[in-house]
């Protein structure tokens, strides 16, 4: 019933990954969620529904509940990664003395985990590209990228809980860019179905930098990717494979 007609969905609930659990103990358990919640979709929601993954492990979370809501189109489904956007955002504001809305097209690329790849290569902070103003490369590649990749486990160190306001903004900045397009000047980050651009996995649940008008996302395309960009892209569309792989031996099980 909650699902009658609705426009949109947060989907929040998951199992939380607990000390000593392995990956396929999770994906096992948020497969029962997820099939149960894709299955309730399939019945109610209108076809147009906007589905967003958040709880974790999000991308394949969101592949499992697509599986099961086979008549709603795939391109309705997203995991979120807003949140690793902002974070990034805000490190390459910090580091540039700028405000963190004067930074755009930042990117993060794969897997809402520890194998994202937060992208700087293509950000601007006032017009300008981030990384000639930053000027550190050492500090992109061995700071910026691993305090963004790391930075839920840091928050739940700090707290132990995991993030709470930061999430549900991303949360709300992801609908909104969703149901109200992106400016013309930027892009924002989603987790959605790769159609195999950028040489990634076709089939998985892929965060790409995306422009979105009318309500329909489209990969950027035409980035130009060092060999540093595409040794990271293959490393988390490596670790997206893994959970698809175990998630769908899961769901036919």
């Amino acid at each position: 019933i909650a699902f009658n007609d609705i426009d949109a969905a947060f989907l929040v609930g998951a199992m939380p990954r607990r000390d000593g659990m392995e990956r396929k103990d999770l994906l096992a358990a948020n497969v029962k969620i997820f099939k149960v919640q894709g299955q309730a979709m399939e019945k109610f929601a209108k076809k147009s529904v906007k589905v967003l993954v958040v709880g974790n492990p999000a991308n394949t979370n969101a592949l499992i509940c697509s599986h099961y809501a086979p008549s709603i189109p795939k391109e309705n489904f997203s995991a979120m990664t807003r949140l690793d956007q902002n974070r990034a955002a805000s490190q390459l504001a910090m580091k540039a003395g700028a405000k963190v809305q004067d930074v755009k097209k930042v990117t993060i690329w794969g897997n809402h985990s520890s194998t994202q790849f937060p992208d700087a290569a293509h950000a601007l902070i006032n017009g300008k590209p981030a990384v000639g103003l930053i000027n550190d490369e050492d500090w992109i590649q061995n700071q910026f990228i691993p305090i963004v990749q790391k930075r839920g486990g840091a928050v739940i160190a700090a707290r132990k809980l995991s993030s709470a306001m930061s999430a549900a903004k991303a949360a709300c900045d992801h609908m909104k860019s969703w149901f109200q397009g992106t400016p013309s000047d930027d892009w924002v980050s989603m987790g959605v179905f790769s159609d195999g651009s950028y040489s990634t996995p076709a089939g998985v649940m892929f965060s790409f930098p995306v422009t979105i008008q009318g309500g329909k996302w489209s990969i950027v395309q035409g980035l130009a990717m060092s060999e540093f960009a595409k040794e990271k892209l293959a490393e988390t569309g490596k670790e997206l494979c893994e959970e698809r792989d175990e998630a769908m031996a899961v769901c036919k099980a």
